[in-house]
């Protein structure tokens, strides 16, 4: 699904919920192994809880990747259960030289069939210009994130009195063709997020940090939000680990229910 198409379904559901499948073998309800086939049935089973309020799922590759062989099998099944009517990205956040950003293009884009992938330009623009030469899918370029250590490097001033990320927005944007190239921007700063959209008003922001990481939903919509601009506000935990036991789908839909009737309520409001 290119992005073109996700304001459209945005206002189908009335919802720019992004679900995060950030499977962890460690926070499985009771009743569940942390064995492959269960594994898999519980992201079936969140898959199927959320769908009517999702417009998006993204999956956080580390989480597969650290099981090995087996991870990435349930990587691609995981894939395979995410029908076409929703937007799907891979957060890989990969970043390297050009060749080697060529083969990760090809492996989440291509191969694994992703809509986007997340990446990491701090190696220098370069380092992007391969993703969009793949024939198709959009890369979200890491912008000001929502983890403590903003302050390291994305924070930073430069000489000319901006912030490295808004430097990295402007350049970024220099690439932009056919809508491809969108932007992570963290929940816990809606102010630099509100930068980044002035710096990039056509493009779609993903936004981690709203539930268990403390972002507001209302900032981060009044700071980010436009008709041509959308959001994808990103909830993994609070969606997944809603419950504990055999009615955790059930309590995933609820939350998901919940959250995606605040966005209808914010977007009935343009």
């Amino acid at each position: 699904m290119p992005t073109q198409s996700l304001q459209g379904l945005i206002e189908t559901k009335q919802s720019f919920l992004c679900v995060g499948l950030d499977l962890d073998p460690a926070k499985l309800p009771a009743g569940l192994k942390p064995t492959p086939a269960d594994m898999l049935a519980f992201n079936k089973a969140i898959i199927e809880a959320t769908l009517p309020y999702a417009v998006a799922y993204k999956v956080n590759t580390a989480f597969y990747e650290a099981m090995g062989a087996a991870g990435w099998a349930l990587l691609e099944q995981t894939r395979s259960l995410l029908p076409a009517s929703v937007y799907t990205i891979a957060d890989a956040k990969r970043g390297d030289i050009g060749n080697t950003a060529r083969q990760y293009a090809r492996a989440f884009l291509s191969v694994l069939d992703f809509d986007a992938l997340t990446v990491n330009p701090y190696m220098g623009i370069d380092t992007l210009e391969p993703y969009l030469r793949e024939p198709k899918g959009d890369i979200f370029v890491l912008a000001c994130t929502s983890n403590p250590g903003f302050a390291d490097f994305e924070g930073l001033k430069t000489e000319k009195g901006t912030y490295l990320y808004e430097e990295v927005v402007l350049r970024s944007e220099a690439l932009q063709q056919s809508g491809r190239v969108h932007y992570v921007a963290g929940a816990t700063r809606p102010e630099m997020l509100g930068n980044v959209r002035k710096l990039a008003p056509g493009a779609t922001l993903l936004v981690p940090g709203v539930g268990a990481q403390g972002g507001d939903l209302a900032s981060c919509f009044a700071a980010g939000y436009t008709v041509g601009g959308p959001l994808l506000i990103n909830a993994s935990r609070s969606i997944l680990y809603a419950g504990s036991g055999p009615d955790f789908a059930e309590l995933a839909a609820k939350e998901a229910a919940q959250m995606a009737h605040e966005m209808g309520v914010m977007l009935a409001s343009l």
